[in-house]
């Protein structure tokens, strides 16, 4: 037999698409070629394999070999294909059997002693494997990431020669490691920073409290050392859990990326805190090869961006349609892919350039050019998106030195969120913030003398319509903690007052 079809998978943005790896062995002058479009990765696993085979004890063939990776006009990149090709060669001619090989995929890259190394992107390899109906084969470093999709259709192994004795029938492969996957999943400490940590700041901890359970984008402003960083770190504390699907999500944006998945964030909010120097591409994704960025890696969790306002403006105009929509397009002119990016944006920023203005114990140094110049680095339409801005003041020294733990601790906090969250999920199937026109009107009806006091609000401070409907979904997420089923002058009025930022730019234009 000279002619041996591998099926494998190659990864392109969240997509797997199936890839035939034809190995040709003709009569000739020897050489080996690779067609269908390879990087220079795919080009290099000529060496890799050679020495794969002949270091595994196979003969390699002295003729003609030609590897072509089907479709031709998709491309093909990593060493995902090393597996493929070494059992197309040894298939092709006759060191191996071949009845087992169209019921199965390969993909894993080689050592030069034939060893299966990693790949990136297993988890949608895995999801494209099981709709196919068909058995994958792949590194076993790799099987604890692929037994979090809890598929029966994974057998791993960690050498060349394991897979050919499998495909001899001389010796079983595993099954991908669910026990380790789950003892990894279990395994990170607890040792979230809590709640109960933060000292005072109760009008904050109410809004990040409101914020996670409608997911709900948050603003905090005020002086330096205030503790908006430091509430903000603790919002993965009080997040609900994640569904299997969010965790899968999550994982699969992960899994592409270049810094790959861990079994151990399996589960785990993803929570991001990109520095303010971060070009567009490191926080939106794309390059040559398209990447994700961080909002994508921010997916089903949360984008933290500290310093708002030393962020370049374009890039921060960048998140606008992304938050809008829960989909970032990067469009290159060989291709155009599609990343999740429904992320949670929590914000920081200091008032001026100095960070005291309106603070009564510290004089500001900033003008108020200074500080008109250093707010409009934030354009009006990006602001528009936060449903809550606060202020947050600063802690009396007293206070301060008391150092008492005080108010609820995360998880108490997370219990009662996750029972306003089962409610909106319920009532519309959704979070809050998700809430669209028709379920608006809906879900947040008024009576006539809210309407009118909502009007007066929108008149007073020149709101937007999205920033009425923000206001709307802020009071719903209020009354579903209470566990109220209509929303109440008291949810309106206190959703109202989480509008800080506009207050401080309409004091910033007087």
């Amino acid at each position: 037999m000279d002619l041996a079809v591998i099926l494998s998978r190659a990864v392109v943005g969240m997509q797997s698409p199936l890839v035939s790896v034809e190995v040709h062995l003709s009569n000739g002058l020897p050489a080996f070629s690779i067609v269908g479009l390879p990087e220079t990765s795919v080009k290099e696993s000529k060496e890799r394999v050679r020495s794969a085979l002949i270091n595994a004890g196979f003969d390699f063939p002295a003729k003609r070999i030609t590897v072509n990776l089907a479709p031709a006009d998709l491309p093909k990149e990593g060493g995902r294909f090393d597996l493929p090709i070494a059992i197309g060669i040894l298939v092709a001619s006759g060191q191996c059997k071949s009845e087992q090989i169209a019921q199965a995929e390969f993909t894993g890259e080689l050592a030069l002693s034939g060893e299966l190394r990693p790949v990136q992107g297993v988890i949608p390899i895995v999801l494209a494997a099981q709709n196919a109906k068909r058995l994958l084969i792949l590194p076993e470093a790799n099987g604890a990431e692929a037994a979090l999709i809890e598929a029966q259709n994974c057998r791993t192994s960690h050498h060349l020669l394991s897979v050919t004795a499998w495909l001899n029938g001389q010796h079983q492969l595993d099954f991908a490691n669910a026990q380790a996957s789950e003892s990894a999943a279990h395994s990170h400490s607890a040792n979230i920073p809590d709640m109960q940590d933060v000292i005072g700041q109760h009008q904050a901890k109410r809004a990040l409290m409101i914020a996670a359970a409608g997911q709900h984008h948050l603003l905090f402003y005020g002086p330096p050392g205030t503790g908006k960083t430091m509430l903000a770190s603790r919002l993965p504390g009080i997040l609900p859990s994640m569904t299997e699907a969010e965790a899968l999500q999550s994982a699969s944006v992960y899994s592409i990326s270049h810094q790959g998945f861990n079994a151990e964030q399996w589960r785990r909010r993803p929570f991001r805190a990109p520095h303010h120097s971060s070009s567009a591409v490191a926080l939106v994704g794309g390059g040559s090869h398209p990447k994700p960025g961080e909002i994508s890696l921010a997916h089903q969790g949360v984008l933290f961006l500290d310093e708002l306002p030393e962020f370049d403006r374009k890039v921060l105009d960048m998140l606008r349609q992304p938050l809008e929509s829960g989909t970032v397009t990067i469009s290159r002119a060989a291709r155009q892919l599609d990343f999740p990016a429904r992320f949670q944006l929590i914000a920081a920023m200091n008032p001026s350039p100095c960070g005291n203005w309106g603070n009564p114990n510290v004089p500001c140094r900033s003008t108020p050019d200074e500080i008109r110049r250093y707010l409009n680095k934030l354009s009006g339409p990006l602001l528009d998106r936060f449903d809550i801005s606060l202020e947050v003041p600063s802690i009396p020294p007293e206070q301060l030195h008391q150092g008492k733990a005080d108010g609820l601790n995360s998880a108490q906090i997370r219990q009662q969120i996750e029972a306003a969250r089962a409610i909106q999920i319920q009532r519309q199937g959704s979070p809050n913030s998700q809430l669209s026109g028709q379920q608006l009107q809906h879900v947040c009806s008024l009576d006539t003398e809210q309407l009118q006091f909502l009007q007066k609000v929108v008149i007073q401070f020149g709101l937007s319509a999205r920033a009425h409907q923000r206001i709307l979904k802020v009071a719903r997420t209020i009354a579903d903690i209470e566990q109220h089923p209509r929303i109440t002058q008291k949810h309106l009025s206190e959703a109202v007052g989480y509008r800080a930022i506009d207050r401080l730019m309409r004091q910033l234009a007087s």
